[in-house]
């Protein structure tokens, strides 16, 4: 599953530690945080792009490398603009190299090359059924995290969100559950679900959310960049095709802006600011805007599994993000 400067979080909110046993607070009032509001319906769209581009080339590009330069054009986006907050908070990045490697590992090499080569082995139908799933464990991991119940309309939207995703993936043919077969790039999308999970949960504690969005991402896109290194050295050393042509080239000239820089950024400041599980239903959107962009780009049409999947996706997002959010989930007023 492969984000624009938003201003750093005015604060730095509490890790899930200090959240424990703590009331409830408001729910986010994302009506009157434009901004936020944007950037969480943008997102998924920008989410989306990325797997449409990269199915397309990923037969032209080995995965490895397709993922190395990608994220090695987006660090050099991030840089100039990083550089200054990245040298200030060098002793502090330094002091948490290792839950930054971690990250690096999980956006860049999980949710990277890895879901490239998935791409080459597991169907669409499966995949996206698979990384519908990160979405509710990211609601469930950080309640169990806070140890908070779960609010009934979290849930109740949460899985009619969920629900709606798989109408739409197998196209109002509910029976066609029973015909799914899994492979080992099905287990492979299945770990970059659980990993992004943990990824979102990651932003939200520990020193590094003293830092503002743009440093604390270039510092992951850093790590991941050093770690997918070594495997697109091998791929390339093995003769798997690099990229040659315009086509490959700009193929990943779009992938390190849009879907990359952009997107990621967004993420990171739309869980500071929201939450980890506000912005995870928002990413029930991607099927939405994929059946849109299917629709006005290719020729394809609507019917009505459409129809009934948008509306239990957009009022389960609706759902979830009116009810009471947990203490580390709210997102401060402005």
């Amino acid at each position: 599953m492969n984000a624009h400067s938003p201003a750093p979080p005015s604060a730095s909110p509490a890790p899930p530690s200090a959240a424990a046993g703590a009331a409830p607070a408001p729910a986010v009032s994302l009506l009157r945080r434009p901004v936020l509001l944007a950037a969480l319906l943008a997102m998924p769209l920008f989410f989306t792009s990325n797997l449409i581009v990269g199915r397309a080339v990923v037969g032209v590009v080995s995965p490895w490398q397709l993922a190395f330069w990608r994220w090695l054009f987006a660090l050099l986006l991030l840089l100039p603009i990083a550089l200054p907050e990245l040298l200030r908070h060098r002793h502090l990045l330094l002091s948490q190299w290792k839950p930054i490697l971690v990250m690096g590992a999980i956006v860049m090499v999980i949710c990277g090359g890895n879901t490239y080569f998935a791409l080459g082995h597991s169907t669409a139908t499966n995949a996206t059924l698979i990384y519908a799933t990160s979405n509710i464990m990211v609601v469930v991991l950080e309640a169990m995290l806070l140890r908070q119940r779960l609010p009934p309309l979290r849930i109740l939207g949460a899985c009619a969100g969920f629900f709606g995703i798989v109408l739409i993936t197998l196209e109002g043919d509910l029976g066609r559950l029973l015909g799914l077969s899994f492979n080992i790039g099905d287990l492979l999308f299945l770990l970059a679900a659980v990993s992004w999970a943990v990824y979102a949960l990651m932003l939200r504690s520990g020193p590094l959310v003293q830092i503002g969005t743009v440093p604390t991402f270039a510092a992951i896109n850093i790590a991941g960049v050093l770690l997918l290194g070594p495997a697109a050295l091998l791929e390339s050393w093995m003769g798997a095709p690099g990229p040659v042509g315009m086509t490959a080239w700009g193929a990943i000239l779009f992938l390190s802006t849009i879907p990359s820089a952009v997107v990621f950024l967004m993420f990171q400041y739309c869980t500071r600011e929201a939450g980890p599980s506000i912005t995870a239903m928002f990413g029930y959107l991607m099927p939405v805007y994929g059946v849109m962009l299917s629709v006005l780009l290719l020729d394809e049409h609507l019917h009505l599994f459409h129809a009934v999947g948008f509306v239990l996706i957009l009022g389960g997002v609706i759902l979830a993000t009116r009810g009471p959010a947990p203490a580390g989930d709210a997102g401060r007023e402005r």
